[in-house]
């Protein structure tokens, strides 16, 4: 298997394609029999194999399980993913992937917190090919990856200011909100997330129209920045830089309401919503 799938010079996606192929083949299964016995769509799974299409984690759970994989289908994926994310996009993923330490401002709803339903309608734009549904729910997909950064063992310690407008500002559809605000709540109550809310009282302030602010520690120490606004993103290592955004989150973080007061917010913007 190992030089099966040793994928120098190929994509990961094109490497966990051919490792689903090799994996079915090795079964003696054909597609058909693949899709009838997994209750995957048999012309999915043709795309997943030539690595036309990025699945969700949950599909490579359900492979791994099948072909009892262990969680082989499952790492492969995780380097998969990747390729969702545009070039530069990629350091920063890897380094968020591993960090033993997350801060993050944001003006949004963080895409570490954010639904499949809240995360599709952030991602949809006007769609008139196929190829452009595809390319949303491969966003969506590789999003909902990221997540898999609060579920590690140890779990990261991960602290979130969101500023209000990201709570006041629903989704289009009622479900799909109610939904999000639900996922806030429980987020804000699990033990290695601490999530706090920058309320339009405190004012202006220096992060205003600059979009959102990542600090990512490694288990070695070593720390970057990471500034996002629009379509432009940029990862910061030197050590001035990084205590220079530090510091401008503690001061957004000072300014906010308590993890408990935001807890609270929370759920008085879920019941206004329900009522």
């Amino acid at each position: 298997m190992a030089e099966r799938v040793d994928g120098q010079g190929e994509s990961g996606r094109a490497v966990l394609g051919r490792t689903l192929r090799f994996l079915r083949e090795k079964e003696g299964k054909s597609l058909g029999q693949l899709a009838d016995e997994s209750g995957y769509d048999k012309s999915y799974l043709s795309r997943l194999e030539s690595g036309e299409r990025l699945s969700k984690v949950t599909v490579m759970e359900d492979l791994d399980g099948y072909y009892g994989a262990g969680d082989l289908l499952v790492s492969l994926w995780k380097v998969a993913r990747i390729d969702a994310f545009k070039d530069k996009y990629k350091e920063y993923m890897r380094l968020e992937a591993l960090a033993r330490v997350v801060h993050v401002y944001t003006p949004n709803v963080p895409g570490l917190l954010q639904t499949e339903g809240f995360a599709r309608e952030v991602l949809s734009g006007p769609q008139t090919t196929d190829q452009e549904r595809d390319a949303v729910e491969e966003q969506v997909a590789a999003r909902l990856g990221r997540q898999l950064l609060l579920r590690k063992n140890p779990a990261p310690s991960v602290r979130f200011v969101i500023d209000e407008l990201a709570i006041r500002r629903p989704s289009a559809d009622a479900a799909t909100w109610e939904g999000q605000l639900m996922h806030l709540e429980a987020a804000a109550r699990e033990p290695n997330i601490v999530l706090q809310v920058l309320p339009f009282s405190a004012g202006i302030h220096h992060l205003m129209g600059k979009g959102s602010l990542t600090l990512l520690w490694q288990k070695d120490g070593k720390s970057v920045a990471y500034v996002e606004g629009g379509s432009s993103g940029l990862l910061m290592d030197d050590p001035d830089d990084v205590l220079h955004h530090r510091l401008s989150y503690d001061r957004l973080r000072d300014l906010a309401l308590s993890p408990s007061d935001s807890l609270t917010f929370i759920r008085d913007v879920l019941e206004e919503h329900r009522s």
